[in-house]
């Protein structure tokens, strides 16, 4: 077909005028619209590819997912039809050239960047309100007019985010388009995502990454990932960081790139309209700057030593602008800048610059409030406060929010901000007093910028404790509004949302609270559970508290051992329905439940989805990050497990479990070495974290050092005061050494000591194991599975079972746990 149309031949109603491109999916022309009097583009599928399903499946699919949009920055579609054998689309013809075309003949100047990629965020901003992903964001698909409007075209690989992927065909082996089928790929090699890269289903998230490739590239002229291969482009966009991009690019611009390449999609902007905001931003900030300095030069007064400073500040910013931007002039600014800022703002610019700072704080450490009466029994109010507070603020998608776990460590020591922001990385520190006199109760916050120890912000809360619980939201809304971060109507609700109004039960939370989330003991668990069940009944449509009784509930029959799992785990699946039948959106009740299904219930599916809720809830999250590592780790994905639980430690840095934990999918794929590297990390942290000790001494075994694994479970077991875990690992320890005779006098003391409390029979069923006892070992492993023990999940990947794998019996046992073969 494509020999018919030449100049002046016509299709429908449209004259051809010349041939303007091709590409793996058709030909484009130039024509004229005989009937509207007015020049169209022309896409033409060939006709030898029209029988071809997928070709034209795709060919289709792209007419359908643009004619979709009307959005000045999306092309046009004007028609889409069928004249004999000849499918085609006809759509606005746009005057101008290709993004690719431009970066071939000329440096594109920072404002200009900012422009197109503002553009291009709007029209996929469309794009993804509509339900559609692009999946195929290149130089190439995107037009520049003459005008500076941007168009971004050819929604080809473009599918419904409702729909599944159609199978296509594959391209040529410079371009790394191939079949959608499950574990294939689908776009341009050097432009997609991760996920894309891997054929794993994609998101909005996607294109986000993509237009984060498309700014780099017009930044420095060249692609962030790439290799000789398209196997090397996408080994680097999985392995690889990009090249750090040149220090006269503004800081502020660095963070939006480096967002959008994050490789965890979570990590990215979750939407292209934050990305748009903070692009429009940083040209607004941008181009504020520059007015400053140029009307500073008309100034001749003379400068205060705040003034020499604010014009350093502003002359840096500048310079860094017009760098990027090719317009570099050789000039002094002169002392007048700090004045015309005063008179121009009223204020001084040092605190415009730090007080007044216009980016958001992207990260933050809340510290434990300090309880200025000194009354232990009143530890519950201001470590409450502190962790609904960091709660609180995880919901704020933009912030990276330590957990408390990490920042409690700092608990009664002498806060030096910039220690503490230089340890967690964080840019602001918040520090809080709590005094209560009576029924009147005073909290005294402080926000202090890290790098520079200037505070940021102070206020004083005086209220009756009845008031409680509107002062927590108070807080939240206005902590919120000092880190400067950008909520929606919903963000905002999150934050400042009042869960009771009764601040009885909000105290009973509280006490719920502290008694479930330190030391973990039976004992403080089910006084825990009492203190929530009194807040239930306050409320009985207090949520929160839902959800802390049924944590409670998991824990007490989880790996721990302190209760059979069939007595705990069915009345926290209860709480968590009753928790999220009065609140959809909890995300720590999503975590809650996704760790039902994975550790009870052993329902894959559903764990698994509820882990991406919980995330998609609150990807600050690090118990989420952390449990669905434990999810990877047990499908014996450990890649995915490592990254999980490397972002929960990253969230939770201070915490020994979350960094031992990084060690334990290493520990399941048999490296020893890099397992054993992080539980030793973990003792940095905490010497006497008996944890690591255990975990040292079960990667010691599995490299045949049995005598300091001994030595090393038997520091566990002192350090636990003799937990059942351990003292059942150490049975092992012994077996796999040939000392039987210990390992069955501990099978003997875990026996006696079942008649007294609960002793599960898993731990037995390990002793076993390492005795080369394998009716005693599928015996035990059966009670264990009728009891439903959460350590079944690891039955294919524990090396304690290995020598248990090629007996029948082992794969019936996972095949009833529902693990693959």
């Amino acid at each position: 077909m494509s020999e018919k149309l030449g100049a002046n031949s016509t299709i429908s109603r449209y004259r051809i005028t010349c041939k303007i491109g091709s590409g793996g999916m058709g030909e484009v022309y130039l024509a004229h619209d005989m009937r509207l009097n007015r020049r169209v583009a022309l896409k033409v599928l060939p006709a030898e590819v029209v029988n071809n399903r997928n070709r034209l499946q795709r060919f289709e699919q792209e007419a359908q997912a643009a004619s979709a949009l009307n959005h000045p920055n999306i092309i046009t579609i004007h028609e889409i039809a069928v004249e004999g054998d000849t499918h085609f689309i006809a759509t606005e013809f746009i005057e101008g050239e290709t993004l690719r075309r431009r970066l071939q003949t000329s440096r594109v100047s920072l404002d200009e960047t900012l422009n197109i990629t503002i553009q291009i965020a709007a029209a996929l901003d469309a794009a993804h309100r509509s339900g559609i992903v692009h999946r195929d964001i290149k130089p190439e698909n995107i037009m520049v007019r003459e005008d500076g409007l941007v168009k971004v075209l050819d929604f080809g690989l473009a599918k419904s985010t409702e729909n599944k992927p159609a199978d296509v065909d594959t391209e040529a082996a410079t371009r790394a388009q191939v079949t959608t089928q499950a574990g294939m790929i689908l776009g341009t090699a050097a432009y997609m995502s991760p996920e894309q890269a891997r054929g794993k289903t994609v998101d909005a998230r996607s294109d986000i990454w993509s237009s984060g490739v498309v700014l780099y590239e017009m930044l420095t002229g060249h692609l962030p990932f790439l290799g000789e291969t398209v196997s090397d482009t996408i080994a680097a966009i999985l392995k690889s960081e990009p090249p750090v991009l040149d220090e006269h690019i503004p800081g502020e611009l660095q963070r939006i790139v480096r967002k959008t390449l994050q490789k965890h999609a979570d990590e990215r902007y979750q939407t292209v309209k934050d990305l748009q905001i903070d692009l429009k931003n940083l040209k607004n900030d941008l181009e504020f700057a520059l007015a400053l300095e140029r009307t500073a030069r008309t100034s001749t007064n003379a400068q205060t030593k705040t003034g020499v400073e604010a014009t350093r500040n502003t002359a840096h910013r500048v310079s860094s602008f017009e760098y990027a931007s090719g317009e570099i002039k050789k000039h002094k600014v002169g002392l007048a800048v700090g004045l015309a800022i005063l008179l121009l703002s009223g204020i001084g610019f040092r605190y415009w610059f730090n007080s007044g700072r216009h980016s958001p704080i992207e990260s933050i450490a809340v510290m434990p409030f300090v309880n200025e009466n000194g009354n232990a029994d009143t530890d519950y109010l201001s470590d409450g406060m502190t962790e609904l507070l960091i709660s609180s603020l995880s919901q704020i998608p933009q912030l990276n929010v330590k957990a408390s776990s990490t920042v409690f460590r700092y608990k009664g020591k002498n806060l030096d901000p910039r220690q503490v922001g230089t340890e967690l990385r964080v840019q602001a520190v918040l520090t809080g007093r709590v005094v209560q006199h009576g029924d009147q109760l005073t909290l005294g916050l402080e926000l202090v910028d890290a790098t520079t120890e200037n505070v940021i912000w102070t206020e004083q809360y005086n209220r009756k404790q009845a008031d409680l619980v509107l002062l927590q939201s108070d807080i939240a809304r206005d902590v919120a509004k000092k880190l400067k971060a950008k909520l929606s109507g919903v963000d905002e609700s999150r934050v400042t949302r009042r869960y009771t109004d009764n601040a009885e039960a909000y105290e009973f939370y509280l006490k719920g609270r502290f008694f479930g989330g330190g030391k973990i003991t039976e004992e403080e668990l089910k006084k825990s559970i009492h203190y929530y069940q009194q807040a239930i009944e306050k409320d009985p449509n207090y949520a929160l508290a839902y959800v802390g009784m049924a944590r409670s509930y998991l824990t007490l029959g989880h790996v721990w051992g302190f209760l059979p799992p069939r007595e705990t785990f069915p009345n926290g699946k209860a709480a968590l329905m009753k928790a999220l039948e009065i609140d959809e959106t909890l995300g720590d009740a999503h975590t809650a439940l996704a760790d039902y299904y994975f550790s009870y219930e052993w329902n894959w599916l559903e764990a698994e989805q509820e882990f991406k809720r919980a995330l998609a809830l609150n990807p600050n999250d690090a118990s989420a990050h952390g449990g669905y590592g434990g999810y990877f780790q047990a499908m014996e994905r450990f890649d995915e497990a490592i990254a999980e639980r490397k972002r929960c430690r990253e969230l939770d840095p201070l915490s020994p479990t979350a960094t031992a934990n990084v060690g334990y999918p290493y520990y399941f794929a048999h490296q020893y070495d890099e397992a054993i590297g992080y539980y030793r990390k973990a003792l940095d942290l905490d010497p006497a974290y008996s944890w690591s000790y255990l975990w040292i001494g079960q990667a010691q075994l599995g490299k045949g050092m049995y005598n300091e694994a001994i030595s090393d479970i038997n520091k566990a077991i002192s350090l636990s005061e003799g937990n059942v875990r351990m003292k059942a690992t150490l049975g092992y320890a012994y077996a796999a050494a040939g000392n039987r005779a210990e390992a069955q006098k501990i099978i003997r003391e875990l026996k006696e000591q079942s008649k007294q409390k609960y002793v599960s029979p898993y731990f037995v069923a390990v002793i076993y194991s390492g005795l080369g006892d394998k009716d005693q070992a599928f015996a035990w492993l059966e009670q264990a599975y009728q009891e439903r023990h959460p350590y079944l999940t690891l039955l294919k990947v524990e090396p304690v079972f290995d020598n248990l794998r090629s007996d029948p019996r082992f794969a019936e046992l996972l095949r009833k746990v529902g693990l693959p073969l």
